[in-house]
């Protein structure tokens, strides 16, 4: 480690948190109906999408709001689903690439329209152009929309008292798409084609190698789709190589804004939160425990990686540099730490360096924050939305410590709201233990695999975590292109995503209806040091918890393997 790389890492953070905040504010305005400076422009676009898709702007409450969600995200599976399956009829496909697959189609659509963005397959031996644009990239958009919409909503739960709707999810989509993800994402397309990221439809270019051997490099409509890529948390790469091809990232400077552009949004909603319910302490103690994590993170997989493999060493490879297997040496140690702590403390995915390929500890790191809940500060919109189910159950432990009924931002927190969040908790570790149990002593899950012992199972609890948490990152030595696993981590995904947010927007419903009563001196305060700190300690315990016995047959004694000096 660094100072220059710890410079480097504070600047970048310090800039995102800064331009974070300012984003809050604009963002709470917009789903406030107050005027922004973009409002003349846009508010015509959204009066004519009104009207031509003719959707009913009366505010739902808790239930209309989630089918409407459902409904919505069904259609789009759908959609994504048969394009893909007619890609081969479709026009934009100058390489002539056939029908995808049916179980890699199902994979793949529940992929994009969770905002996972798992991807089996090699984009640019696999899909079109039109596929790519109308198809991916649409569900980049949509799929975070739809997370930033939920977020909504449920602030809305603590903002209003007494109130039996939270909203209008059609008309919070379509907000969020005009005035939030699109400018950002024609901004850094713009940014992103000037630092040298290719847009074109044009299928590829010939070269001819140092050898002398012929070469054809894909092209495409990159510069596009990797701006929402980054700037919706979706993460999923229009090359295989994902933001370590150097189309998708040309040099240090897209390095450095595709990591901005990821924590933006995420780092923004805790502002958004706090101004939205009328108390911006409350959001700046999300925010900080946020950071918490995301700091550990970074710490511990840059000096891991820093320190390098003994195993490598006593091999006589200089260890001066580290262990840069898997890693773009043009981004170096630090910024690759904290795009590895980013992607996976966000539910991105987008990688610019191998995760199987890190230390054992520094592997563990972005396993244990997708395994937290991506958290830190989580995706767009579902980071915001987890960590106020882990503050309810942080006020509710906080209560029972003192003896008297909690209260969250002056809604009470009772048995109703607490088996509905137990239930949106024990979602995750139930299908990424279960999932991941069963892949690892059945054939088709250990055929998959590229490496036995520890790491083998690393590879498999990677890809289950990944799918349920919606990053879509894994540990590539992993074959996931397989009947088995299209299909298992496609139910991963969808039970990650949807069965989460059900009973999460039922908490919100139940907390709206209740009347918000001022805080007394007896109330436990919820934006200070102490809170903050029960919040982390919180999120380490009841979710740390349910995956240790699994971490502990996989990261956690490889690294002890690797520092005995012993092979695995």
């Amino acid at each position: 480690m660094t100072l220059v790389g710890w410079f480097q890492i504070i600047l970048i953070l310090g800039v995102t948190t800064a331009a974070a905040w300012g984003l809050g504010v604009y963002m709470a305005r917009v789903y406030s109906g107050e005027r922004t400076f973009l409002t003349p422009v846009l508010s015509p676009v959204e009066g004519i999408l009104r009207r031509i898709s003719g959707y009913d702007t009366r505010e739902q409450g808790w239930r209309h709001y989630t089918l409407s969600m459902l409904a919505f995200n069904a259609a789009g599976f759908m959609l994504l689903y048969v394009l893909l399956r007619l890609q081969g009829l479709l026009p934009l496909n100058p390489q002539g690439f056939g029908a995808v697959p049916s179980d890699l189609s199902f994979n793949t659509a529940m992929s994009f329209v969770t905002n996972t963005n798992w991807q089996a397959y090699a984009g640019e031996a696999t899909m079109s152009n039109a596929i790519q644009m109308a198809g991916l990239t649409v569900q980049n958009f949509l799929s975070a929309a739809t997370g930033i919409a939920l977020a909504v909503a449920f602030t809305r739960a603590f903002s209003r008292s007494n109130a039996q709707t939270l909203g209008n999810f059609w008309d919070d989509l379509v907000k969020t798409t005009l005035y939030v993800l699109l400018p950002g994402a024609v901004l850094l397309a713009i940014a992103f084609v000037a630092l040298g990221m290719p847009q074109t439809l044009a299928a590829h270019v010939d070269a001819t190698t140092l050898e002398g051997a012929n070469q054809a490099i894909a092209l495409g409509p990159v510069a596009s789709q990797e701006a929402i890529k980054q700037f919706g948390t979706n993460g999923g790469g229009f090359f295989n190589a994902n933001a370590a091809h150097p189309f998708e990232n040309p040099s240090q400077w897209s390095n450095m804004l595709s990591i901005f552009a990821m924590l933006l949004i995420s780092a923004a909603m805790p502002f958004m939160f706090g101004r939205m319910v009328g108390d911006g302490r409350q959001g700046r103690a999300l925010f900080i425990a946020m950071l918490v994590f995301m700091l550990a993170g970074v710490a511990i997989v840059y000096w891991a990686e820093t320190a390098g493999n003994p195993l490598m060493t006593a091999l006589g490879v200089d260890p001066a540099m580290g262990n840069m297997e898997g890693k773009e040496v043009r981004f170096g140690q630090a910024l690759t730490a904290l795009f590895v702590v980013v992607t996976t403390g966000l539910s991105c995915g987008a990688v610019n360096a191998m995760h199987a390929s890190l230390t054992p500890l520094g592997g563990f790191v972005p396993l244990a924050l997708i395994q937290l809940g991506e958290v830190a500060p989580g995706g767009v919109g579902s980071g915001l939305y987890g960590m106020l189910i882990m503050a309810v159950l942080t006020v509710f432990i906080a209560g029972l410590m003192v003896g008297r009924t909690p209260d969250y931002l002056g809604k009470k927190i009772e048995a109703r709201e607490m088996k509905l969040v137990m239930l949106a908790l024990l979602i995750l570790p139930l299908v990424i233990l279960g999932f991941s149990a069963v892949s690892a002593i059945t054939p088709p899950g250990i055929s998959s695999l590229a490496n036995a012992g520890p790491h083998g199972l690393s590879e498999i609890l990677y890809a289950y975590s990944s799918g349920a948490g919606n990053n879509g990152s894994a540990f590539a030595g992993l074959n996931a292109n397989t009947l088995w696993y299209n299909t298992t981590l496609g139910i991963t995904m969808f039970l990650g995503r949807f069965a989460f947010i059900v009973p999460m927007m039922a908490v919100a419903g139940s907390l709206g209806a209740k009347t918000r009563v001022p805080s007394s001196k007896g109330s436990f305060p919820t934006h200070g040091v102490l809170f903050v700190t029960l919040l982390v300690a919180v999120i380490l315990i009841v979710t740390g918890l349910e995956y240790f016995p699994a971490l502990a047959l996989g990261p956690i004694v490889e690294q002890f393997l690797m520092l005995a000096g012993k092979t695995f």
